[in-house]
């Protein structure tokens, strides 16, 4: 007799009745998810948690008498378990999500502006995939950050050759990874690109509070803008971000070709650039996140001699893009989080004397 798979169930936290009716609608239309209760205040939502016992939380960021991020933080301490915020698509919105995604939430959705229900509609698909992936995202204490090996030298070594560049790409979970490793790197690195899957609206302030975080200049990449030593270039949401090599160095570009795999920016479509314009200069590492995207990109990579990295197994948030990079034999090393800034350090070292004199 085959068994009946229990569906995942979902508490909804949210103080606009509206919105807690469409969630309910949307999440409801799956069949693998299950609404167990609708809660319009975060002052009552834990005695909810403790008797529904659900396996994932959608909870909304402004609330009256208690907000999202105070609810999140006692959350985390008590009954740490998967969150998938629902934010506004406001700038207020986003900082308050980078917030709750370092409080420990797997995810967000953006609230529509306008038109709550046909908008929270059109989002169905991106929630109801999020709440999926929630359910079986890791929930662990964040890793203490290492202190890097760089820093221990009397002068840090030189890493911005003339063809050197280093390539990241995450998904889910990303946004506290990416938040753990760029502020380990030295001011004195070659040009850093990188793709964050999110929504548009919350790439900038993404980039903002990178830049806020490290001793790398952090910035949206631009069309056509050169690709600086001791920067780092966030792709902006739905572009794809790829690298090419003019006489003078690296250059951005961005482009509305079609979404690859479900995805824009792609992972894929930027490492793949990166193998063909930094070659063996290259360092690239695949982090967090569902799915494969990524994967065949980082065995380009290698192929065309650069250095490649995936993240490992129980620092993941979800262990899916590192999973296939893996799969395919693309990853030269799989590393836990906190010793991915040093490995990146260590491996431009070794490239940059192997690189042949710019001409």
């Amino acid at each position: 007799m085959t068994g009946v798979r229990r569906k995942i169930r979902v508490l909804i936290i949210d103080d606009s009745a509206l919105v807690r009716e469409v969630l309910r609608s949307v999440l409801e239309s799956d069949p693998d998810l299950e609404v167990v209760g609708t809660v319009p205040d975060a002052a009552f939502a834990m005695r909810r948690v403790e008797s529904l016992d659900p396996d994932v939380l959608t909870l909304d960021i402004e609330m009256p008498r208690m907000d999202g991020l105070t609810f999140l933080r006692e959350l985390m301490r008590t009954h740490p378990m998967p969150v998938v915020m629902v934010s506004a698509h406001t700038r207020k919105g986003a900082v308050a999500t980078w917030k709750a995604l370092e409080l420990g939430a797997v995810d967000f959705v953006a609230k529509p502006s306008s038109g709550v229900r046909e908008g929270l509609k059109e989002l169905g698909e991106e929630l109801v995939r999020k709440v999926k992936i929630a359910a079986s995202a890791r929930m662990r204490n964040r890793p203490k950050v290492r202190r890097p090996s760089w820093l221990e030298k009397e002068s840090p070594p030189v890493l911005a050759r003339p063809g050197t560049l280093v390539a990241l790409g995450a998904s889910t979970g990303g946004p506290v990874a990416l938040g753990q490793v760029l502020p380990q790197l030295p001011a004195n690195m070659p040009p850093v690109v990188l793709v964050q899957h999110m929504p548009k609206g919350f790439t900038a302030p993404f980039a903002e509070r990178l830049d806020k975080a490290s001793s790398l200049s952090v910035s949206e990449a631009r069309d056509g803008e050169p690709l600086l030593s001791g920067h780092a270039y966030v792709a902006p949401a739905d572009r794809h971000l790829i690298v090419s090599r003019s006489e003078s160095g690296f250059v951005a570009r961005l482009t509305d070709a079609p979404k690859v795999r479900y995805q824009r920016p792609s992972v894929d479509v930027l490492f793949d650039s990166v193998a063909q314009a930094a070659g063996k200069g290259a360092v690239a590492a695949l982090l967090t996140g569902m799915g494969d995207d990524g994967a065949r990109g980082l065995l380009a990579i290698r192929r065309a001699g650069g250095r490649t990295i995936a993240q490992d197994e129980d620092s993941c948030v979800v262990y899916g893009m590192p999973r296939a990079a893996v799969a395919l034999g693309a990853a030269e090393f799989v590393l836990p989080l906190d010793e991915i800034p040093d490995k990146i350090v260590g491996l431009l070292f070794s490239q940059s004397a192997k690189m042949e004199p710019a001409v």
